[in-house]
């Protein structure tokens, strides 16, 4: 059960989502960053309207709480989204590290509306040579070399 603070803040993210449909950015989708009780990042979903297919609502809300934190992590915020992020937007989340995610609609509902994330659900887990875009491995020595001067590079920061 949601407090009256976090009901508010899915409203808001819910009404993020309305903005960005009937201002013609993009799909029904809404988001808001919460840190401390206060919205630090907020988004609708851009991808329309930016010609980015990446400028979904929790990315657009990711980029601009981490700016405002000045950081790449989102420790102790909480994502409130209107519905139930896509692959691409989970996978963002779980770089940017938040404390906890709560959606509204369901990925199930959003295939209703059109939006079917199943088939990059079933992406991701196919055979390299199963997947329907092709993906060819082609090994560079100077490739491999970076990825050895990284992992023995006393100066980097890890995520």
């Amino acid at each position: 059960m949601l407090t009256s603070n976090e009901k508010t803040f899915l409203e808001k993210a819910i009404a993020l989502s309305k903005i960005g449909m009937e201002s013609g950015n993009g799909g029904p989708f809404g988001c808001i960053i919460v840190k401390d009780n206060q919205v630090i990042g907020e988004g609708n979903n851009r991808v329309t309207s930016s010609n980015d297919p990446t400028a979904h609502a929790e990315v657009v809300a990711i980029r601009e709480a981490c700016k405002k934190l000045n950081s790449f992590q989102l420790e102790g915020c909480d994502i409130f989204t209107s519905c139930e992020p896509c692959p691409m937007c989970l996978g963002a989340i779980y770089w940017a590290r938040p404390r906890r995610v709560i959606y509204a609609n369901t990925r199930q509902e959003a295939a209703a509306i059109e939006f079917d994330d199943e088939f990059i659900y079933s992406e991701i887990n196919a055979v390299m040579t199963d997947r329907k875009i092709p993906f060819i491995h082609s090994p560079h020595p100077a490739a491999k070399e970076i990825f050895t001067a990284w992992k023995n590079w006393e100066g980097k920061q890890k995520y």
